[in-house]
Parts: C-alpha cells; sequence; structure tokens
C-alpha cells in the first residue's frame, strides 16, 4: 500500500533560523521572539516554519557538525523566562543582557559567555529550587538518557582547551568507565550545570512547539545525515562509527568528483558500520529520530541520498576521487520508522539535490517522501533540467527560492550570465525584483510546498547569506537586525501573493 505524504494541500513557509530573529538577549530565543514569529505567521496565514538544526553549533558555528545530535543550542535559551519562573533569582537580569538588537551579524564567543554566565546562575540557584522542580528535573534526565553522555562529554572538551577527543588522555578517549568514574565526581557541579541548561532548553522549546500547534504553524526541522565525528555521539558510540577506539577514521564520508569538484567532496565525518545498526535494530538512529519528533512536525533528511547509497573513502584520503559506492539500509530504516511512528505517512522531506540515481528516487517515492525543488538551480538552459518550473509535474514537493546554502535571490541574480537572465525576461513574468520575481514563478509551480527564506522576502543582498560551503569564515552569523513589526509588509505582500495563486487558507 502506497503511504500518503506529509504534504496534503498548497501551502507556504519561511525558512529562517531563531539565531536571524530578533528579541532574545542575544541571537534568537526560544522564548516571546519566537512567540511573536510564530503570531506573525499565524496572521498571515503562512503554515511552515523551517529552520537549520536545533542542536549547538561547532567553533565555526554551524550546527552541521554539532558536538551532539540531541542536545539543544544554549544560546537559545531564554533569560526572561528562567527569572519570571524564578530558576535565576539572585541577579539582576541587566547583568546578563546585551544590546544587539540593531547589529546584523552576531559574534560566537560572545554568545557562548553569555551562555556560560546563565549556566552558572542557574546552578547557583538549583539549590532553592523546590523539591518538586528538582522531581522533574530527575525525571527528565532519567527518560534522556542522552543526556548523560553529553554533559561528561562536554565538561571534558572544557577540561582539555576544547581540544577534540581523540587528543584527550587514552582512558578518557577510549571512554573507559572505571577511569570516567572519578571525573564525574570531581567534576559533578559543571556536569550538573550542562544538564539544568539543557532541560531549561527543552522546557522552553517544547512551550514554544506548543505555542505553534496552536496557531496552525507546523515546525519544518533539519538533521544532518552524518555526525560529527568530535561529538558525543561518536565518542560513546564508537562501534557504530567507521572509526578506532583511539579515533582515527577508518573511512570517512563525502562525494564523489563531479560538474562542481574535480576532486569531490570529502567531509570528514565517520561513515557508519550499518552491519552493527542492523543487529541492533537500529536503536541509535530510532533514537536519534525520536527526539527530532518530539522537537518538530517535520524533519528535512539533509544527504538523503546515503539512505540508499553512499560514498564511503579511505580515512587517510586528502581527496574524494578514490572511494566506493556502499549500499545502505534505507528502506530497513524507514519501516522501523514508519512503525515507531504509528503512522500511514513520514514526516519526512527528502533532501534529494544534486546528482540522484535510480535507486534514490525509489527510495523516496516508496515512502512517498516530498523531496525538493531549488530555482536557483533551474536556468541553465537545458531544458530537460530538474529544477525547470515546467519540469516540476506532481504535487509531492518542496519548491524553494534557495536555501541557507545558496547565495540570496538578489545576489544571484547580479551574478547571473546575461543571456539567462534574458531568456528568463523573456519566458516568465518580470520586475525589477529579482528576489519577488523568483518567489512568484516556485508559487505557481504545482509543488504542494513553497518556501522562501527571509533573506529573500526582504529582498536583502549577500551581506545577509547565512552561508556559503566550503568557507568557514562570516557564516552562520546574519540575524535581523529590526523589530518583526519592521517587515510586516514584506510578510503581508508574500501571504497576497501567495492568496493569488491558492497557497493561503482562508
Amino acid at each position: 500500500m502506497t503511504l500518503k505524504s506529509v504534504l496534503k494541500e498548497k501551502s507556504l513557509g519561511i525558512l529562517v533560523h531563531p539565531s536571524s530573529l530578533p528579541g532574545g538577549s542575544y541571537c534568537g530565543t526560544f522564548g516571546e521572539g519566537a512567540k511573536d514569529w510564530i503570531k506573525k505567521l499565524y496572521k498571515h496565514k503562512i503554515k511552515y516554519w523551517q529552520f537549520l538544526p536545533l542542536t549547538p553549533t561547532d567553533s565555526t558555528g554551524s550546527p552541521y557538525s554539532s558536538p551532539s545530535s540531541f542536545a539543544l543550542n544554549p544560546w537559545f535559551l531564554d533569560i526572561n523566562k528562567l527569572i519570571e519562573k524564578k530558576f535565576i533569582i539572585s541577579i539582576n537580569k541587566q547583568d546578563l543582557q546585551s544590546s544587539n538588537q540593531h547589529e546584523d551579524h552576531f559574534d560566537f564567543e560572545f554568545a557562548n559567555k553569555l551562555s556560560k554566565k546563565l549556566g552558572e546562575y542557574l546552578l547557583f540557584d538549583w539549590e532553592y529550587q523546590s523539591e518538586e522542580r528538582k522531581t522533574d528535573f530527575y525525571i527528565w534526565n532519567k527518560k534522556n538518557t542522552w543526556i548523560e553522555d553529553y554533559s561528561i562529554f562536554m565538561v571534558f572538551r572544557e577540561e582539555f582547551n576544547m581540544l577534540p577527543w581523540w587528543e584527550w588522555p587514552v582512558e578518557l578517549k577510549q571512554k573507559k568507565n572505571e577511569f570516567i568514574k572519578p571525573w564525574i565526581k570531581i567534576k559533578k557541579n559543571e556536569i550538573l550545570k550542562t544538564k539544568l541548561i539543557q532541560w531549561h532548553l527543552d522546557k522552553q522549546w517544547m512551550e514554544i512547539k506548543n505555542f505553534a500547534k496552536t496557531k496552525g504553524i507546523t515546525l519544518i526541522g533539519d538533521l544532518p545525515f552524518y555526525v560529527s565525528r568530535d561529538s558525543a555521539d561518536v565518542w560513546s558510540n564508537k562501534s557504530l562509527f567507521s572509526i578506532s577506539q583511539n579515533g582515527d577514521l577508518l573511512f570517512q564520508s563525502g562525494v564523489p568528483p563531479d560538474y562542481f569538484s574535480s576532486t569531490g567532496q570529502l567531509w570528514g565525518t565517520p561513515t557508519y558500520y550499518w552491519g552493527k545498526h542492523i543487529r541492533t535494530n537500529f536503536r541509535w538512529w530510532r533514537e536519534r529520530f525520536r527526539r527530532q519528533f518530539e522537537l518538530v512536525d517535520i524533519l528535512r533528511l539533509d544527504h538523503f541520498r546515503a539512505l540508499a547509497g553512499y560514498w564511503r573513502v579511505d580515512g587517510n584520503a586528502e581527496n574524494a576521487i578514490n572511494g566506493t559506492w556502499i549500499k545502505s539500509p534505507g528502506k530497513e530504516l524507514l519501516n522501523f520508522l514508519k512503525k515507531d511512528l504509528k503512522s500511514d505517512y513520514l514526516p519526512i522531506i527528502a533532501e534529494d539535490l544534486g546528482v540522484i540515481t535510480k535507486d534514490v528516487e525509489h527510495l523516496r517515492d516508496n515512502y512517498n517522501l516530498p523531496g525538493m525543488k531549488i530555482l536557483q538551480f533551474a536556468f541553465d538552459g537545458n531544458q530537460n533540467n530538474p529544477y525547470l518550473p515546467k519540469n516540476i509535474e506532481k504535487e509531492n514537493w518542496v519548491v524553494y527560492t534557495g536555501t541557507h546554502d545558496n547565495a540570496t535571490s538578489t545576489s544571484w541574480w547580479e551574478y547571473l550570465d546575461i543571456h539567462i537572465k534574458n531568456h528568463i525576461k523573456d519566458n516568465y513574468k518580470y520586475s525589477n525584483d529579482p528576489s519577488w520575481n523568483l518567489i512568484e514563478i516556485g508559487m505557481r509551480t504545482k509543488a504542494n510546498l513553497f518556501i522562501s527564506p527571509i533573506q529573500d522576502i526582504l529582498s536583502l543582498d549577500d551581506s545577509s547569506r547565512l552561508n556559503t560551503p566550503g568557507t568557514i569564515t562570516n557564516n552562520w552569523r546574519w540575524k535581523l537586525n529590526q523589530p518583526l513589526d519592521k517587515i510586516d509588509i514584506n510578510l503581508q505582500k508574500y501571504s497576497d501573493l501567495g492568496n493569488n495563486y491558492r497557497r493561503i487558507n482562508n
């Protein structure tokens, strides 16, 4: 029997990460700022809010290379809520505030310092909390078993000056419990502080999720396929990954050479030992998905093609040329997820961009998963281009102008070849605002869901770009530098245009 799709009707969404939203102390929040955003979506009848992984970032600010697949980013912890509910009682909140509301970028180091300071106050006031609150905390810890290894991992990281775990003392990097237990006693307060931060983040986000539900807003999260080598996931579960006890990469992930790169892409993340996952009935993967579906309604699964087959490269390789395609047990995993969710559809969007083979298409289509279409990829003169609007013949797609990894549509247009520009002007409705041209082209497609990054709705250029793949500086920092009321006119325009194309459910 064919599964239903998670997308059931024509609708609209906006892609914006919480770190880019105004409100909060510094760079977004799981407090009133997020609720204000949801209120705006509700007001303008925009049904979907998509964002990037909510996990902690790496040192470059990327949430796609997180130290945990399960934890939440401490930057988003809302100070006002903690003070209001008396989880912090011994400090004036001005001491924890930062005047960053009028800046369009934020500093990771400052965000980290603010989060640590907040954790210290939470720890200091923990002894004054009621027994009921403490019981709730301990019950949450028992339910979220990942928190133990994560908190120990993060405290060890601090202890060893943020060195990767394979450069820790041998007994700790090999996770020998007889050596770790004494450390746990010594570092019990730091471990408790890390757990408290995650507990509060979880409570605050669940309040946001429930609020979104009352407004009819669907939350679309994002799940990287691979996990960072320097993560609690790998450190705690080495047998599930192509990595030695000492941290040496035996095999690593990537993609083979293609039109864009003569040496392919080498990602430096360990591949999965799928045999071990199969023998454990995919326990780790299922727990990973279970956690994500607690947090969001729908998941975009990044690099979906690796669920059908993945490019495996030697751990010592310097490029991705000499790799091997290995079959993945994606069907078996998705069958387990279907049983776990007890649903007649899987709430997953398949990130199926790039060169996609028949086995990937079959896996996606056999579970009726929506795929992705990026309009910025469409106009190369090839009439068979799968991203060309006329070639989007079915409804079960999510169409985007671009994603977090693309240029803004304004800058995309600026650097576009003049012949392609003329072709677009000749064949599509055209105005002098390239972002809105592309938005309208997307809304006119047959795809059930159309999503635009907030940057395109605001017609911003690449000074507001979120990420440039292949670079490690000046990414993930952009944020709105004005109150949401100031962009109300743009959101109304987006909604009105959506209404013209029957994407607004009145």
